[in-house]
């Protein structure tokens, strides 16, 4: 597709979406694909390749930690102990991890859906519930507190800004990573990705992988994609996303809440 403009690609295509933002942050990328030779473009794709493997490595160990304190009883410790540097004992091998990967909607507790024999198998598109408020799942509204749990803001806070944050109100709308790269409000992929890597630090899975039948991390994935670009959820997207930068950049403009109908202000600026 060499010869073909940008304009005239498919605006629907993820592929071409994330490469569009990738020109956007390396303006001369595009130059350098365009006009490099076959080992150049060869040595970028490789460098691209590189450093998101460095970054999502890095995350995965500083997650692997971090989730643990994140998900122990307030004021008592793991029991029995979870290993920090191990996984064998996590995912549905423990009562705690177990019970927060459960599919929203199943019983963890119920010894008919076999999750902790590993009779049963989880598809990626089944979402566990640690990914809601204060793990509950309504069955009536499965959009009510669907990716405003505590850990996943917490998580969020900890790759994207700092450590520190995860405890302490940040005092500015950008900082670490988010600083790094340019970030001043919360995107839907950043979301999909952070869920995806706590998803991982609690299962016992060793390796991130696509083949990874245990956790299915790339459905997972792409599945809350599909649900993020679907425009008929454009309504709960657009909230979940002004709840999410008002949990991570305050200050933002992407938090700012619409104006209230019949109010001053409103009849101020419509005269």
């Amino acid at each position: 597709m060499e010869d073909t403009p940008l304009e005239d690609l498919s605006a629907d295509d993820w592929e071409h979406h994330v490469f569009e933002q990738l020109l956007d942050s390396y303006p001369r990328l595009l130059e350098r694909l365009q006009n490099g030779s076959e080992e150049e473009i060869i040595h970028v794709g490789e460098l691209v390749g590189k450093g998101a493997a460095g970054a999502q490595g890095d995350d995965m160990k500083m997650l692997k930690s971090a989730v643990l304190d994140w998900i122990a009883p307030k004021g008592a410790e793991i029991e029995p102990p979870l290993h920090r540097n191990s996984k064998i004992d996590h995912g549905f091998n423990h009562q705690l991890t177990g019970s927060l990967l459960c599919p929203a909607g199943l019983d963890w507790n119920n010894p008919e859906k076999n999750l902790q024999s590993g009779e049963m198998s989880v598809c990626g598109d089944q979402w566990p519930i640690f990914l809601y408020t204060h793990y509950t799942y309504n069955t009536n509204d499965p959009w009510c507190g669907l990716l405003r749990s505590r850990l996943l803001v917490c998580a969020y806070k900890h790759v994207f800004m700092c450590p520190s944050s995860v405890d302490k109100e940040p005092k500015a709308t950008q900082s670490g990573n988010a600083q790094l790269h340019g970030m001043s409000s919360v995107t839907i992929a950043s979301m999909a990705y952070i869920a995806t890597q706590v998803q991982f630090a609690l299962s016992s899975s060793l390796v991130f992988s696509q083949t990874d039948t245990t956790t299915d991390l790339e459905t997972f994935y792409h599945s809350l994609l599909d649900l993020f670009e679907d425009p008929n959820e454009s309504t709960e997207v657009n909230e979940l996303l002004m709840w999410w930068n008002r949990q991570v950049f305050p200050t933002s403009s992407a938090t700012k809440r619409p104006i209230s109908a019949n109010s001053a202000l409103l009849k101020i600026w419509l005269k």
